[in-house]
């Protein structure tokens, strides 16, 4: 392996620029993320926002902003969005041969962990949100539908000490100090075993089938062209990785957690700087509770709970429902500039968002207090609508610079069981660190856990980016426009917004005149990428995200 550089990096791998934290620092053990696990269930769970005979009047002269009908996919019994069109089809595939949508989900996710190893995979986590259907012969008998969420979010190993990365930030996110103990498999087991239908083995055989040999995407080959260095130069990396399909397939995900792969795991973490015990990987629980709700004119939202930003999209959502007249008003620049604003709250609110696992039960009430209608009306009375403020006038705890690496999945089956899945390995290809004999790549989570002195890499963008489609939906955009729209973003710090170049020059002027400072930025970027499933009648419609080129897939 290439030794580290002085600043305890690898050479060759991007350096990222680090802005000064404006505020208190939290303990290490309070974890910021921020995921588009159950914020993306809005899609799924919400009801229809969307009013077809309204999306004309939303159009527009660019193809980057109006409806690409290449995105949209109608189905009648059941659809997979996901960020890649090879695992869409797999988790329609398992759709067909009778799975759910637990199922279907669990395969797709695995899926991801092949074809796009940069953002996901069985050496990281992440979090589901699932819809139980009434009457469901296989689960309890209830009389309506429930939703429940799971945790399978990595965390740090035992030994991990508060100021461990201080003078030396680098190593929280790459190299084996940065990994956290990974949690994917065991929350894909935990839903299987609670909701799925088909064996095991099935989901994981189309998977171990594609890691033979596909195509490569033009997502992958943009990430290995970033990484070409460490690529060309770590041995492991140019080998032929992920021998281990076939164990998983017939062993069952416990073969990652003790025995011959763990020990290779822990071996490489070790040899890699890490401190990972087996009892880490022994110990490790996923947490499954009922999903938290919330409401938006009068429709249901069902989400994740801290530490994802599932508190802080209901937060943005409560504070748009103040705003009687912004559907029928449309994409003004007054809504525009509000939704910035609503945003820029959003963030600041964000960095207040620790795990509540990890923390003492009255620190954590003021997590609980977010989603809540109550705080909205606190928040709404200083959003003004002539001028827009510095960021201490939202009053952040911290800021948080770029957002990297994340996959999400929606699904949703012939008897109204649907799932928002998403896992991570954090930043782009995780740590850096690869076991050549398991060929699992390792997340760098320990890069979400804050560090006295220093913001962390890991963005806030899917909040935003999830808010955004469900405004484009209720101003009448189906689910393929809501979602290739061109989108606004500001995060507090650096302080300007980001507008997508399909926004129109008097929205962009007029913004200007409120005081944003703004960056003008190429729709086609790679940004935060949303999937949506959406029911109309008996008519599903399924979109993936062009800013990753995801397909969705149907039947």
């Amino acid at each position: 392996m290439l030794p580290l550089t002085k600043e305890g990096i690898y050479p060759g791998l991007p350096v990222y620029a680090e802005v000064p934290r404006r505020s208190h620092q939290l303990g290490l053990r309070h974890v910021l993320l921020t995921l588009l696990a159950a914020s993306a269930t809005a899609y799924v769970l919400l009801g229809s926002l969307y009013r077809p005979n309204e999306f004309e009047v939303y159009t527009c002269g660019s193809p980057s902003c109006a409806r690409n009908p290449a995105f949209l996919v109608k189905a009648k019994h059941g659809a997979v969005a996901s960020e890649n069109e090879l695992c869409s089809d797999i988790g329609v595939k398992i759709l067909k041969k009778g799975g759910n949508a637990v199922d279907a989900a669990i395969s797709t996710t695995l899926c991801i962990g092949v074809t796009n190893m940069f953002s996901s995979g069985i050496g990281g986590g992440g979090f589901m949100t699932v819809r139980l259907p009434p009457l469901q012969s296989n689960l309890s008998s209830i009389s309506s539908s429930k939703v429940m969420t799971i945790d399978f979010r990595e965390v740090a190993p035992a030994a991990s000490r508060e100021k461990m990365y201080v003078g030396q930030s680098n190593k929280a996110r790459w190299g084996g100090l940065a990994v956290g103990v990974p949690g994917e498999l065991r929350g894909l087991k935990k839903a299987h075993e609670l909701w799925g239908k088909l064996k095991w083995s099935d989901l994981v055989r189309p998977n171990a089938e594609l890691a033979k040999g596909w195509k490569v995407s033009k997502e992958l080959e943009r990430r290995i062209e970033m990484f070409a260095t460490p690529m060309h130069n770590l041995p492991e990396w140019k080998a032929i990785f992920a021998p281990n399909g076939c164990l998983l397939r017939e062993e069952g995900p416990d073969v990652f957690y003790k025995g011959p792969i763990a020990e290779s795991i822990l071996a490489r973490i070790r040899d890699t700087g890490g401190i990972m015990t087996q009892d880490d990987l022994s110990n490790y629980e996923v947490k499954v509770q009922p999903a938290l709700e919330g409401t938006y004119r009068g429709r249901k939202i069902y989400t994740t709970h801290a530490p994802t930003s599932g508190p802080v999209l209901l937060h943005m959502l409560n504070l748009l429902e103040k705003y009687e007249d912004f559907a029928a008003d449309g994409r003004t620049s007054l809504n525009v500039h509000r939704l910035i604003e609503i945003i820029k709250f959003g963030f600041a609110a964000r960095t207040k968002v620790a795990d509540p696992n990890f923390m003492e039960r009255a620190d954590a009430k003021h997590i609980d207090e977010i989603p809540t209608k109550a705080y909205a009306d606190y928040i709404f009375p200083n959003i003004t609508d002539g001028f827009t403020h510095s960021p201490e006038y939202y009053n952040p705890v911290y800021d948080v610079p770029t957002d990297h690496g994340t996959s999400h999945s929606s699904v949703l089956d012939k008897d109204g069981m649907a799932v928002a899945i998403t896992s991570t390995v954090n930043l782009i290809f995780g740590s850096m660190v690869l076991d050549p004999v398991t060929g699992v790549i390792l997340n760098d989570e320990m890069d979400d856990f804050s560090i006295p002195g220093v913001p962390n890499a890991f963005g806030l963008f899917p909040s935003p980016s999830v808010f955004q489609v469900l405004a484009n939906l209720e101003w009448g955009l189906d689910a393929s426009a809501a979602v290739e729209y061109g989108r606004v973003h500001d995060q507090l710090f650096p302080t300007f917004v980001d507008v997508d170049n399909v926004y129109p020059s008097e929205i962009v002027e007029d913004l200007k005149n409120r005081g944003h400072n703004i960056t003008i930025s190429d729709i086609s970027r790679v940004a935060a990428v949303v999937q949506v499933i959406t029911k109309h009648d008996d008519s599903i419609y399924a979109a993936s995200d062009s800013r990753k080129r995801g397909r969705a897939a149907g039947y």
